[in-house]
């Protein structure tokens, strides 16, 4: 198992619109992002998301965060989105997704959760919220994980402490109001994403 893209940043736009969505997805990718989530607790997701693939479906990996239901799932796959994105362990929407040749990252905290995850078929794990744990409860994590298995840090992650995530183990991390709050200028957003490369390339070289 490998994470699908070229970069192991996934851009979680919580909270865009449709009218703004494809400025902000524009300049992400820009920076060098090519994954990017729209959870679904975000106005009019069903809108935003076939804008995205319209746009830049050939660009990155486009797909849904907070994803909780298999029928969402079903949409998801309708939309042609590739990346779901869960923050809990449900076996059944995992293998769903799976079956349909979608790529899934569920959220999980602990090695029952996780180990659960990966019987079901998900590709990669997210641990969240990262924050709450620290890089050494995902390195301790990480030691009785198969190690192809790319784990992603979320919550709490900013351009200064990526590399402490790199450190432990991760592949690379999930990034929300860090890189995008709901409102906030395409400049910021921008900044932002550029911020978190930089520090990504620095910590891998």
């Amino acid at each position: 198992m490998q994470w699908p893209t070229e970069l192991p940043l996934v851009a979680i736009l919580r909270g865009v619109t449709p009218d703004e969505v494809l400025a902000h997805v524009g300049a992400v990718i820009e920076a060098g992002f090519d994954a990017v989530e729209i959870p679904l607790n975000s106005p009019q997701w069903e809108e935003s998301i076939p804008l995205i693939l319209q746009t830049f479906g050939d660009r990155a990996l486009t797909g849904a965060g907070t994803v909780l239901k298999i029928e969402q799932v079903d949409r998801l796959a309708e939309m042609g989105s590739k990346l779901v994105v869960t923050p809990n362990i449900q076996p059944a929407l995992i293998r769903h997704a799976v079956s349909l040749g979608m790529f899934v990252c569920p959220g999980c905290a602990t090695a029952s959760e996780a180990f659960n995850a990966l019987e079901a078929g998900a590709q990669a794990l997210k641990i969240f919220p990262s924050s709450a744990f620290g890089p050494g409860y995902i390195k301790a994590l990480k030691a009785v994980l198969p190690g192809d298995v790319p784990v992603l840090a979320v919550g709490g992650v900013t351009p200064e402490n990526l590399a402490q995530w790199i450190e432990a183990g991760c592949a690379g991390a999930g990034l929300g109001s860090d890189l995008y709050r709901a409102g906030q200028p395409v400049a910021r957003t921008a900044q932002q994403a550029a911020a978190f490369v930089q520090a990504y390339r620095e910590a891998v070289k």
